[in-house]
């Protein structure tokens, strides 16, 4: 595996692969690699012929207070699990080289609409710093197709819609959420969570599961099953930030007649934030 820290490196060893014509995969993290990560670089293992993982953890998408200082950073760790996959690339540049002028003053890329809702209601300015930092790296790369994990859906939604407004030459694809034995979906941040509180994470996936077995078999009050949800996340000792039923790919409120619905919940455990979706298609 090749690791490189400068876009020069990079694009270097990418145009030998390019003239080549070798089709490229990126998959863009922030380190702190486990199943569900790997799970995308092997999923673009089939899809190209190289495959670049970049590792960045991006200022620009953390608000003023949350974990930028205390976000776990296992660089050798990273490198050996991505070098037993027989990564074609590993791109690991540091802050400057990504933002030689500063965060602050780099020109930033804004989708509207969208990015105002959910997660981006809680964190404004998140998803600004998500699409400026990717658009970034799919200009670096001129990658062929980028894979994204679905537990980040209104991110994944987000990218796919700037790449259409764009017309940036890149496939998009997702890879479906990797999850614990008991369910909880595969983050960076469980490894916050105490005993206590990663005996009582995957409660979240068992509620939307609930309320996707509601859904099906017919109950139409999806605001009255949003609300029991919180309470219920309340009383199983979270601290709800959000629990809604959305239309899956315009990404709004459903209403009783959309057919493909997604469950998207984030809620505190402590002072770990969970997110978690499910998908609903009602015939």
């Amino acid at each position: 595996m090749l690791v490189v820290a400068t876009i020069k490196e990079l694009q270097n060893a990418l145009y030998k692969h390019r003239q080549a014509n070798k089709k490229i995969a990126v998959v863009p993290t922030m380190g702190n690699l486990h199943e569900g990560h790997l799970a995308l670089v092997k999923t673009a293992q089939q899809h190209a012929d190289i495959v670049v993982v970049t590792l960045f953890v991006n200022p620009t998408q953390f608000g003023a207070n949350e974990d930028l200082d205390s976000y776990p950073r296992t660089f050798q760790d990273d490198c050996d699990k991505l070098d037993a996959l027989n990564t074609s690339i590993l791109f690991a540049p540091n802050i400057d080289e990504m933002y030689p002028l500063g965060g602050d003053q780099t020109t930033h890329v804004h989708v509207p609409n969208m990015t105002q809702v959910l997660c981006g209601a809680s964190r404004p300015g998140h998803f600004d710093g998500v699409t400026t930092i990717v658009s970034k790296l799919f200009n670096i790369t001129r990658a062929d197709i980028a894979i994204f994990g679905e537990k980040d859906y209104q991110q994944l939604a987000v990218i796919r819609r700037m790449v259409n407004d764009l017309n940036i030459p890149i496939k998009i694809i997702g890879k479906p959420i990797v999850r614990e034995p008991d369910g909880l979906a595969m983050s960076s941040r469980n490894g916050y969570l105490s005993e206590k509180e990663r005996r009582i994470a995957p409660r979240l996936h068992q509620l939307l599961q609930t309320i996707k077995q509601e859904i099906i078999e017919g109950n139409h009050d999806l605001k009255s099953l949003e609300s029991h949800a919180i309470t219920d996340l309340i009383e199983a000792g979270f601290k709800p930030d959000y629990l809604q039923i959305y239309q899956r790919n315009e990404l709004r409120p459903a209403t009783e007649n959309d057919k493909e619905i997604i469950i998207l919940a984030a809620a505190f455990l402590g002072s770990t934030r969970l997110i978690d979706n499910i998908y609903v298609n009602r015939s």
